[in-house]
C-alpha cells in the first residue's frame, strides 16, 4: 500500500514510519507546519511543530531513504482548533483540543488530501491499535496503558479506521525508545511532547486573556449566592478546579472549594463543596461511532478524561436531527465539564465518543 507516514520530529512518529517500510509498504514521511509563525527551537515538552522538529523529522525520513514533504496546514488548524478552543472557553466550556486535532486535521486534513494524492493510507505514532473485526476494523485500547491514545482517537469513524495504521500499538514506550536507539535515530531520546501544543508555557488562563480579553465578573457560592470573590474573566476556569479562585477563605467556613458551574452569559464563575461536584448522569452531542452505532440501551465503559479511569456505565441513543447520546454512569464522577468528550468502551474496543453537552445527576 502506498502510506503516508506522519512524521512529527518525535520518536513515536519516527519508530512508526519505520515500522510501516518494514511491514513492506510504500511510505512517503510528512511532517505538518501547524503554526504560521513557528518557532526555531522547542521551548519545553509541551511546545510541538516548530522548525527545530521539522528538522528532526527529515533527519530521520533520509536515514530511511524515503520522500519527505512538509504540509502546510496552518490556517486549518488555527481555524478547527485554536479559534475553536478559544471559542469554547468563552461559551463555558472545556474542550480537548487534542481530539479536534486528530478529528479535523491529522484525520480529515491529513488524510483526505493524502487520499486525493493517490495514497491509500495514514499511518502515525499513536499508542492505539487496530483490529479486523467481524463488522470491519476496529479502534482497541494499546498494550501500554500508560501510554494508550484511544481515547483521543474517539472522534474516527469506520471510513477513517479503514485507512489509518497504528504500529505503536502493540509496544511500551520503553521498546520504542530502545527501537529508535537500536536505528541510530538522534530522536531516540527527544522529550515527549504535552498539550497543549499551541500553549507551551502552559499557561491556559493567561493565553486565553490574551486572546479574548479580561471580562471581569463574579465569583457566587452556589447555596447560598453570595458574591465572594471576583475575576477577570470566566473563560479562565473549568468546572473541578479548585486553585487559583481567588477568594477570600476566611469568609468561608474552611472546607475547599471548587468550581461547579460556569455561567458565561452572565459570567459568573459559581463555586462550592466537594460534594456538589459529582455527576452520574452525561448528555453528549456530535456523535462520532467507530463502527456501527448500538442499539438500544447497552452496558459500556465510560472515559471523560484522557488518561482518566473507565467507569461502568449504559449508554442510549437519543434519536432526532442531530443525535445525541445519554450515559448514565454507575458512580459518579467529579469534575465532569460540558466541552469535554465522553468515549465509550467496550472490553478494550472504542465504540465511539460525543462532547458533552450536559452534566447531572441520574
Amino acid at each position: 500500500m502506498r502510506v503516508v507516514a506522519a512524521m512529527s520530529g518525535g520518536v513515536d512518529s519516527a519508530v512508526a514510519a519505520s515500522r510501516m517500510i518494514e511491514a513492506g509498504h510504500e511510505v512517503v514521511g510528512v511532517h505538518l507546519a501547524l503554526s504560521r509563525s513557528a518557532a526555531t527551537l522547542r521551548e519545553s515538552a509541551r511546545g510541538c511543530c516548530t522548525i527545530e522538529d521539522a528538522g528532526d523529522a527529515r533527519r530521520v525520513a533520509d536515514r530511511l531513504g524515503i520522500p519527505f514533504y512538509v504540509w502546510d496546514l496552518a490556517s486549518r488548524f488555527e481555524r478547527d482548533v485554536v479559534e475553536d478552543f478559544a471559542a469554547e472557553y468563552a461559551a463555558g466550556r472545556t474542550p480537548n483540543p487534542c481530539l479536534r486535532c486528530n478529528e479535523r486535521i491529522k484525520f480529515a486534513g491529513l488524510l483526505d488530501k493524502a487520499v486525493a494524492l493517490g495514497f491509500d493510507a495514514v499511518a502515525t505514532g499513536h499508542y492505539a491499535q487496530i483490529v479486523d473485526g467481524p463488522a470491519g476494523r476496529e479502534l482497541h485500547r494499546a498494550v501500554d496503558a500508560a501510554k494508550d491514545q484511544s481515547y483521543v482517537l474517539g472522534v474516527l469513524d469506520a471510513d477513517q479506521l479503514a485507512r489509518s495504521f497504528f504500529p505503536l500499538g502493540d509496544s511500551t514506550k520503553t521498546q520504542v525508545r530502545a527501537e529508535a536507539a537500536e536505528r541510530g535515530f538522534a530522536v531516540a531520546r527527544k522529550p515527549d511532547s504535552h498539550d497543549i501544543c499551541f500553549i507551551p508555557d502552559g499557561d491556559t488562563r493567561g493565553w486565553l486573556n490574551r486572546r479574548l480579553g479580561e471580562r471581569p465578573g463574579e465569583l457566587v457560592d452556589a447555596v447560598t449566592g453570595a458574591v465572594v470573590g471576583s475575576h477577570t474573566g470566566a473563560h479562565g476556569f473549568t468546572v473541578g478546579q479548585r486553585r487559583g479562585l481567588g477568594i477570600d477563605r476566611s469568609a468561608l467556613d474552611g472546607d475547599p472549594r471548587y468550581v461547579v458551574e460556569i455561567d458565561a452569559p452572565s459570567n459568573r464563575v459559581v463555586i462550592g463543596t466537594a460534594d456538589l461536584l459529582g455527576v452520574d448522569l452525561i448528555v453528549g452531542d456530535h456523535v462520532r461511532w467507530c463502527g456501527p452505532a448500538p442499539s438500544g440501551r447497552v452496558s459500556l465503559g465510560a472515559q471523560v478524561r484522557a488518561h482518566g479511569e473507565e467507569v461502568p456505565a449504559t449508554a442510549e441513543v437519543v434519536p432526532g436531527p442531530s443525535p445525541t447520546v445519554r450515559v448514565v454512569l454507575e458512580r459518579r464522577v467529579r469534575g465532569v465539564a460540558p466541552g469535554q468528550s465522553v468515549v465509550l468502551y467496550e472490553g478494550t474496543r472504542v465504540v465511539g465518543s460525543a462532547t458533552i453537552s450536559e452534566t447531572g445527576r441520574a
